[in-house]
């Protein structure tokens, strides 16, 4: 019986969570949805030709317009990287894709507080620059040349099939002739369904272990392992013990979240919490994915410089709210099971849950469902060299392909 409680009880912080959230899920997908509706692949490529400060700031400003869940981010930048774009700005733009979204920047407001959003999209950026200044001293050319030989084997990792699909608008005109018109309507629905596909599993994921966590680990555990009667030591150690609790935990993207705030109600350090998010891109399934990707060498490198980097950024982060006074003071993340009440939450949910419903409608009538038995396909296989095409003419081209046409040849030799 106490067994069941606890579980129960567990359910009911995990599920109070989701509640809190949904609504800023959606908003954050269906805007996602909406920039990457009118940014085109091929500009993309076209844009991160090298890794000189102007690419780097387009990649990662093109990355944080281009949602996508860890892997399909991963997978995405492998496929910049075998078309031509620097390997640099492919990981600026690969971060910033799962770093600093609209989603991201919410869900932090709505868990933790607006400061933590603030820390994000601050740390992020200066992660990204310590990332490329360590890239331009550290790693060789002929490393990169053999991860780009790796990478043109085209071996599979996960999300393959959803990073390769292009479902921008095809159409001319204006940013808002484009949207509104039927084509709009379609890519964003399409859009929108791809993305929440991809990252469902993490984000549920992440909710129930966070739940378990706050439910089960008392709060003692956590304030002995983050130092907390040693406030110096705790600013030291939050931002190295970050990264490995994301790593072992085997959650990504928005997911990471949720189990964000159990740690800084447990006593996680500020720069630790910023820290252990940017840590999605490093957790050991994504490991595994690099090393088929690059390789066993580029694997160890990213490995070393992403933690480096993140451990760096969690540092600057953390001294630098604390000297502004922008820490909060009281550790009162929303993790508890207050179950559903008739607020301004409540009202949210029903209106983005109807919107959702509209978006779905959309993306079926207009022969999306074939799009998702594709998510985890080989990009490289025939399966996945066609243009997809709904009801509507609405055309969805896989990265690379012409429409109506075979994918073209990776390219060769591309900037390093």
């Amino acid at each position: 019986m106490r067994a069941l409680d606890a579980v129960g009880h567990a359910l009911a912080v995990a599920g109070s969570m989701t509640w809190q959230i949904t609504w800023s899920l959606i908003l954050g997908f269906t805007l996602s949805a909406i920039v990457q509706a009118v940014i085109r692949r091929q500009t993309i490529t076209r844009l991160l030709g090298s890794d000189k400060p102007r690419a780097i700031a387009l990649a990662t400003g093109l990355g944080a317009a281009s949602s996508s869940c860890s892997y399909a981010a991963v997978a995405l930048a492998r496929a910049l990287f075998r078309r031509g774009a620097n390997f640099t700005a492919a990981m600026a733009f690969e971060i910033a894709s799962t770093n600093l979204v609209i989603e991201l920047g919410i869900i932090l407001a709505l868990l933790l507080s607006w400061q933590f959003t603030l820390a994000e999209f601050v740390g992020g950026p200066i992660m990204i620059i310590l990332m490329a200044v360590a890239f331009r001293l550290f790693v060789r050319a002929r490393l990169i040349d053999a991860a780009r030989q790796q990478a043109d084997k085209g071996l599979a990792g996960s999300m393959e099939g959803h990073a390769a699909m292009d479902m921008s608008i095809k159409s001319s005109g204006g940013f808002w002739h484009r949207l509104g018109s039927r084509d709009g309507y379609t890519s964003v629905s399409h859009i929108f369904v791809m993305e929440w596909a991809a990252v469902l599993r993490d984000i549920v994921g992440g909710l129930l272990i966070a739940g378990a966590i706050a439910a089960w680990v008392p709060d003692s555990f956590w304030q002995s392992l983050f130092l907390t009667g040693h406030p110096l030591a705790a600013k030291l150690w939050g931002p190295l013990i970050g990264p490995v609790i994301s790593m072992l935990s085997f959650v990504c993207s928005i997911g990471n979240v949720p189990l964000a705030a159990v740690l800084w109600n447990g006593g996680i350090s500020f720069g630790g919490v910023i820290a252990f998010i940017f840590a999605d891109l490093i957790i050991i399934p994504i490991l595994v994915i690099y090393r088929k990707y690059y390789g066993t060498r580029m694997m160890l490198t990213l490995l070393g410089i992403f933690y480096a980097t993140m451990v760096a950024g969690g540092y600057i982060v953390e001294f630098l709210f604390g000297g502004l006074g922008l820490i909060p003071t009281e550790r009162t993340a929303k993790v508890t099971d207050t179950g559903i009440q008739w607020n301004y939450t409540t009202v949210l949910n029903i209106i983005f849950l109807l919107l959702a419903a509209a978006l779905l409608v959309r993306f079926f009538r207009s022969g999306g469902g074939p799009m998702l038995k594709m998510m985890d396909g080989n990009p490289d296989s025939q399966d996945h060299q066609h243009a997809h095409a709904g009801p509507a003419g609405h055309e969805h081209d896989h990265a690379g392909a012409p429409p109506g046409g075979a994918m073209r040849p990776a390219q060769q030799g591309g900037p390093t």
